[in-house]
């Protein structure tokens, strides 16, 4: 999958696209993301997704945004498993914000991208003021010649699939719900750097997985499985949040203590896998304290893995194992 930043002044290729944030591309972005790649198909063009960077609500109200389900990283991966062609990152900011719907329209859709055919949410709106809405691509698109098409919201048994919800389920700690609107388990992804050593002195080391946003999606402490370490995922035991025991520093991290794994993994770019929440994270009075609790937990994890979980083979984007 190509990843462009920013939209050419003129395209070199027509496309079918679609428009969105696709945070943690959960079911409804996925059937949206279905039809986008069948018509391309069908059209033998490529499909194609504009998204943002920083989320519109992190750029007007960075307090009151949201938390990522996903880094941009994470998200770009989902995309090209889904088996988008191009990806245009395009930055939100003063200039993209206040640019009128009838801009967006001649400068992006029609001469940088030359849409053919355009798929949005029901929900979608654009331009200065969100004023521009489905009625105003209709009709630019008898203008110019795409066609243009609206999804309805997908449902899950009965409940609305949005970003929101999905943030909602992992907020509670229901790991399960999440799953059912996502169409898997809840994962983060990153790359192993060095943290303070604690877990090694407390005799449970970890893997400390960098996190992108400072807000993760859920907190406390969870049995996981973890990709990036070989052909079978690994078991293991996480804390993410901001360790009270240990620090006062309210940066939140994400700390993996694997099963049975003796090797180093610094600079590894690992999956974590959400299975199961163990418990809420809390502060004990003291390191001796937290290390019998680690124990309590890590032995909790060994045993829901056991009963509810296997290690499986990876799984490429096209299904190939290996």
């Amino acid at each position: 999958m190509q990843v462009v930043r920013g939209i050419p002044s003129q395209a070199d290729r027509p496309a079918v696209l679609t428009i969105g944030n696709f945070d943690g591309v959960h079911r409804g972005h996925q059937a949206l993301l279905k039809l986008l790649t069948d018509k391309a198909r069908a059209m033998g063009l490529q499909a194609v997704v504009l998204t943002f960077e920083p989320h519109p609500r992190e750029y007007f109200a960075p307090a009151d945004a949201p938390a990522r389900l996903a880094s941009l990283r994470e998200k770009l991966l989902l995309l090209a498993a889904s088996g988008v062609d191009r990806v245009h990152v395009c930055r939100f900011d003063t200039a993209f914000a206040a640019q009128p719907p009838r801009s967006f329209i001649d400068d992006i859709l029609v001469r940088g991208l030359d849409v053919r055919h355009l798929f949005i949410g029901d929900d979608f709106c654009f331009g200065a003021r969100r004023q521009g809405d489905f009625a105003m691509l209709q009709e630019a698109g008898r203008t110019h010649g795409f066609g243009v098409e609206s999804m309805i919201t997908l449902s899950v048994e009965g409940e609305r699939v949005s970003s929101s919800a999905v943030r909602d389920a992992l907020a509670e700690g229901d790991l399960d719900h999440a799953a059912r609107l996502l169409g898997r388990a809840y994962s983060i992804a990153g790359r192993v750097v060095h943290g303070d050593k604690l877990g090694r002195q407390l005799g449970f080391p970890t893997a400390n997985v960098q996190l992108k946003h400072r807000r993760p999606a859920l907190s406390g402490v969870f049995a996981v499985s973890v990709e990036g370490l070989g052909a079978q995922r690994v078991g293991g035991v996480a804390n993410i949040g901001v360790r009270p025991t240990a620090t006062d520093i309210p940066r939140p991290r994400l700390e993996v203590h694997l099963f049975d794994w003796q090797q180093e993994c610094y600079g590894a770019h690992l999956r974590v896998h959400f299975l199961h929440k163990l418990r809420n994270e809390q502060k004990f009075e003291s390191l001796d304290a937290l290390k019998t609790q680690i124990r309590i937990d890590a032995d909790a994890a060994r045993a829901w893995l056991a009963r509810y979980s296997h290690p499986t083979p990876l799984q490429h984007p096209d299904g190939r194992e290996g």
